[in-house]
C-alpha cells in the first residue's frame, strides 16, 4: 500500500468539528421556496455548529433576501451561503439589475422592511455592481455561536 492509501489500526478517528463549507441552490421564483431555503440554511448552520441568536438572524436574513428575489427578481433565484474562518456570507441572485435598497416603511405598511432587517442583523450587506446579487455578511465564530 502507498502511504496515501494505508489504513491505521489505531483508535478510530474522531470527527473534526465542521468549520467551513458552502452550499448553493437555484430554484424557480415561487413563494413556497422561501420556507425551503430557511430549512436548508438551518440544516447547514447546525452542521457548521452555528446556533443561537446568530443562526436565527442568518435564517431571517435568508428569508428576507429570498423573499425580495422571489417578489422582485427576473427568472431563476440563486442562494449561496459560504462559511469559513468565522465569516459567513449569504448571496441571493435574481436577475433584476435594479439593486435592493433600504426603505423607510410607515407603521401601516405591510412590506418594505426586509433590507432594514438584513442591515440590522448582519455585520455588513451590499449589492453586486450589476445589481443582480444582494449579499449579507456575518461574523460567526468557529465551533459554535
Amino acid at each position: 500500500m502507498t502511504p496515501a492509501t494505508s489504513v491505521s489500526s489505531a483508535a478510530p478517528a474522531k470527527p473534526l468539528p465542521q468549520t467551513a463549507g458552502s452550499f448553493e441552490v437555484s430554484f424557480s421564483p415561487d413563494k413556497t421556496r422561501v420556507g425551503h431555503m430557511r430549512t436548508i440554511t438551518s440544516a447547514f448552520l447546525r452542521k457548521w455548529d452555528v446556533g443561537g441568536p446568530l443562526a436565527e438572524c442568518i435564517v431571517l436574513a435568508v428569508s428576507e433576501l429570498v423573499t425580495n428575489a422571489v417578489q422582485h427578481g427576473y427568472g431563476e433565484v440563486g442562494l449561496r451561503v459560504r462559511y469559513a474562518a468565522g465569516d459567513l456570507r449569504i448571496e441571493v441572485s435574481d436577475g433584476n439589475p435594479k439593486p435592493a435598497e433600504l426603505r423607510c416603511a410607515d407603521n401601516d405598511d405591510e412590506s418594505g422592511r426586509g433590507m432594514s432587517i438584513v442591515a440590522f442583523c448582519s455585520t455588513d450587506w451590499g449589492v453586486s455592481e450589476d445589481g443582480t446579487t444582494t449579499w449579507a455578511a456575518f461574523l460567526a465564530p468557529t465551533g459554535g455561536a
